[in-house]
C-alpha cells in the first residue's frame, strides 16, 4: 500500500500560490548574496558615494546591511508573487536578520560568518531528527515538486539531512581557516554550485521512488 501523497488542497485560499518562472525563484534566492558578494567587495567605494553607509563600519559592515536589506526584498517579493513564504528562505532571512543585527551592533563579524552555520545545522538536526520520530519532514517541503513513495522520502529526506550538516562543517571551515573576501567568495561561488550538484545527484533516486497519477489515487 502506497503512502499517501503530501498535497496542499488548490480550493483553499489560504495555500493558494501563483505559479512563479524558475527563474525569478533563482534571481529572488542568489539575489542577496550577490549584493552581499559586490557589497563587500566594492566597500569602500560604497561609502564614498553613500556617506550613510560609512556609518556601519568597514566593508563586511556595509555588506551585512545591505544583505539585510535585499533579504527582507526578496522575501517581500516572493510573499507579493506568491502570497506565502517558503520555509528555508523564511527561516534563513531569520537567523540573517539576527545575526546581521548583532554583526552591526556589535561590529564583529563573528556572527554573520556563523550564520550559515547555525542554518544549516539546525536543518540538518531538524531533518535528521523528524526521521528519528518517523517523520520524511522533507515531503512537507517538496511535496508540490515531487510525487515519492514512503522509502523515496525517507532516503531523500536523510542524505539532505547529512548535506546541510556538511554545509555547516565547511562553512566552520572555512570561515576559520581564511580571509573575510575568501569566506565571502566562497559563500557565493562556492556554495551554490555545491548545492546544485547535490541537487542533481539526487535525481537517481527522485525517479527511481517517483509515484505516477494513478498510484496516488
Amino acid at each position: 500500500m502506497n503512502a499517501p501523497i503530501l498535497e496542499r488542497d488548490p480550493s483553499d485560499p489560504t495555500t493558494k500560490k501563483e505559479d512563479v518562472s524558475p527563474l525569478l525563484k533563482l534571481v529572488l534566492e542568489l539575489g542577496p548574496l550577490v549584493v552581499f558578494f559586490f557589497a563587500n567587495a566594492r566597500g569602500e567605494w560604497l561609502a564614498q558615494k553613500f556617506p550613510t553607509l560609512a556609518e556601519l563600519g568597514g566593508p563586511i559592515f556595509i555588506a551585512t546591511g545591505l544583505f539585510m536589506a535585499a533579504t527582507a526584498a526578496a522575501l517581500i517579493a516572493s510573499w507579493l508573487l506568491t502570497r506565502s513564504l517558503p520555509i528555508m528562505p523564511l527561516v534563513s532571512g531569520v537567523v540573517v536578520f539576527v545575526f546581521g543585527a548583532l554583526t552591526l551592533y556589535l561590529q564583529d563579524d563573528v556572527f554573520i560568518k556563523m550564520k550559515p552555520t547555525i542554518v544549516n545545522t539546525l536543518f540538518g538536526v531538524i531533518l535528521l531528527g523528524g526521521l528519528w520520530f518517523g517523520k520524511s519532514l522533507l515531503g512537507y517541503v517538496f511535496a508540490s515538486a515531487f510525487r515519492l513513495d514512503a522509502e523515496g522520502w525517507r532516503k531523500l529526506t536523510f542524505r539532505w539531512g547529512l548535506f546541510f550538516l556538511f554545509l555547516a562543517v565547511v562553512n566552520e571551515v572555512v570561515w576559520r581557516s581564511f580571509s573575510t573576501d575568501t569566506w565571502v567568495a566562497f559563500k557565493v561561488w562556492g556554495i551554490m554550485p555545491i548545492t546544485l550538484l547535490f541537487t542533481f545527484s539526487q535525481m537517481p533516486l527522485i525517479m527511481r521512488h517517483s509515484l505516477d497519477e494513478h498510484s496516488s489515487k
